[in-house]
């Protein structure tokens, strides 16, 4: 994954690239890279699952700052709040959406909600460049408002670091390119985006079938801020798989296409999922906890997209 990333842009960078098409291609192949790193490695990585040794997963944690994110903003959004309080709005980060996108019931619904699964797709697609240019200094400023980042000079540590790792990323990955390749600037930036755009579909699809979904729950806390249920139980009532048995999806997306073994199992390696799969799906049955699998990809985008559909009326059901 690490050389599907780079080496399109190691070619990029040495000035033999003459062709607008092979530009393109170049930046899309580097975008699957960029997606493989951030759900095959980093992924495990920042959730201590890649190695047993602390060290390596710090450093190989790093490659997310390589690619425009930052690690310390996913560990808390990611390992803190999406696998703590999955699909329990105003908790789970990745439920807060602009305005203009509704992905729980409980969300206040606009007019606007009832044509989200027909412009969704292209706001998934720019995700990644709005994450890396934007929405990381949002989320740790807020995540400091929340209490996280409070130990001295944590916080302004932390937003320098952030600043001198993109501006890295920003001068291999779009400057550099710029310089060395003989086209307009415009068209270049153009290729760059292109490539963000295959990294931010493909990475916000798998993300959002995984929880997005008709057959998931999406409690709502008690009045003292409970959950009427185990954690175990609420990560299979919010989660489901999808394509199980494709080799080549389980090796792209790093092994998210068994989000329930992940989310039961968060520190397990995803190379481990498909063998645990049976186990985990005998004990959900053993103790009657629903277990929700789609059998492709299609299929999960598509009852995605009714999902979405449903969400964007003014009056959802959901079964709690």
């Amino acid at each position: 994954m690490l050389a599907l990333f780079f080496v399109p842009l190691v070619v990029l960078a040495s000035g033999i690239v003459t062709t607008v098409w092979l530009l393109f291609l170049l930046y899309i192949l580097s975008g699957l890279g960029m997606a493989g790193i951030g759900m095959g490695v980093m992924h495990d990585a920042i959730h201590g699952a890649y190695s047993k040794n602390k060290k390596i997963n710090t450093l190989l944690g790093y490659s997310f700052n390589l690619i425009g994110g930052n690690a310390t903003v996913w560990r808390i959004q990611h390992n803190v709040l999406h696998h703590t309080y999955t699909n329990i709005e105003h908790s789970d980060d990745d439920l807060n959406a602009p305005f203009f996108l509704r992905f729980s019931p409980h969300a206040k619904h606009y007019w606007v909600h009832q044509f989200q699964h027909i412009y969704i797709w292209f706001f998934y697609g720019i995700s990644t460049i709005s994450w890396i240019t934007t929405k990381d200094f949002v989320r740790m400023k807020r995540y400091k408002d929340m209490g996280f980042l409070n130990k001295k000079n944590e916080y302004t540590k932390a937003v320098i670091s952030m600043i001198a790792w993109k501006i890295l990323y920003y001068g291999y990955a779009l400057v550099l390119p710029m310089i060395m390749v003989p086209f307009s600037w415009w068209i270049v930036l153009l290729a760059f985006l292109s490539m963000h755009f295959v990294t931010g579909t493909l990475v916000s699809i798998v993300f959002q079938i995984a929880h997005i979904m008709p057959n998931n729950e999406f409690p709502l806390p008690d009045d003292k801020g409970y959950i009427d249920d185990n954690w175990y139980s609420h990560q299979f009532a919010t989660t489901s798989n999808f394509s199980p048995n494709s080799k080549l999806l389980f090796w792209l997306i790093g092994g998210l296409n068994y989000q329930v073994e992940h989310h039961v199992l968060p520190d397990v390696c995803h190379v481990h999922y498909k063998k645990i799969t049976k186990i985990v799906a005998d004990t959900a049955e053993e103790f009657g906890m629903t277990y929700n699998v789609k059998t492709s990809m299609i299929r999960a985008i598509s009852d995605h997209t009714k999902m979405l559909r449903s969400l964007g009326k003014k009056q959802t059901i959901c079964v709690v």
